[in-house]
């Protein structure tokens, strides 16, 4: 099977398990900061303007979140690793992106 087949997206949700805003308010931008350097082949973006396509800051329901694709277990599983060890250690939830794609009428 192709690896781009079995690739996923994961979202870290910037609430706590017990339900408080995790803090600091910038969490996400760090984060995505960190792992700016963990880039596909060829991509040209400068890590210091510009963050990973692996490792994203997103506001979902007014809450942010770190949007991860898993092909970044490819470049490099440590990188993967940190970023969902983070989200346990700091007790925040995981979850998977579910994708949606429409069937045009033909």
């Amino acid at each position: 099977m192709h690896s781009h087949l079995n690739h996923k997206k994961l979202f870290i949700q910037g609430i706590t398990t017990a339900g408080k805003p995790f803090r600091p308010s910038d969490w996400a931008e760090r984060l995505c900061g960190v792992m700016a350097h963990f880039r596909p082949p060829g991509d040209i973006g400068d890590p210091r303007f510009t963050y990973s396509p692996y490792v994203r800051p997103v506001v979902i329901a007014q809450v942010k979140c770190v949007v991860i694709d898993t092909r970044l277990r490819e470049l490099d599983p440590r990188a993967l690793d940190f970023v969902l060890n983070f989200a346990k250690d700091n007790q925040l939830p995981i979850e998977e992106a579910c994708e949606f794609e429409p069937k045009l009428p033909t």
